[in-house]
């Protein structure tokens, strides 16, 4: 068995490939469209490599989406821009800081209500670290 993926279903499918080609560094690849133009199915690759895929669904996205995406970011350079770009007209629920487990990490739902953990490499939490 071999991971399939992360499919994303918004609202606004199109607008939303943009701001992930925008915020990731991706491109479109393989993709059918909907009769309206929207996408019934996109593949987002970088560096030749399948990233995830976004797929116009109204129904799915009606109600709180319960997934956040986690995305390793190679720097925290890479990172800022990735969270600027997600938090244009959406939600931020943790600004950029340092946790336990990464030197740099935030939380943030764009506005198209897809949840993003952004973490820059992590590593391992000292040995007298508190857990809660």
């Amino acid at each position: 068995m071999e991971f399939g993926g992360v499919g994303l279903y918004v609202n606004n499918s199109v607008e939303a490939v943009e701001l992930y080609k925008e915020a990731f560094g991706v491109e479109l690849g393989y993709h059918v469209l909907n009769e309206d133009g929207s996408f019934y199915h996109s593949d987002l690759s970088r560096d030749g490599n399948y990233f995830f895929s976004v797929v116009e669904s109204k129904e799915l996205v009606s109600r709180r989406n319960p997934v956040q995406i986690g995305i390793t970011c190679k720097d925290r350079d890479e990172l800022q821009h990735a969270f600027a770009c997600l938090a244009r007209e959406g939600e931020i629920s943790m600004e950029i800081r340092e946790l336990p487990w990464s030197p740099c990490a935030a939380e943030v739902a764009d506005k198209f209500g897809v949840r993003w953990y952004l973490s820059v490499p992590q590593h391992r939490p000292p040995d007298d670290f508190e857990r809660v």
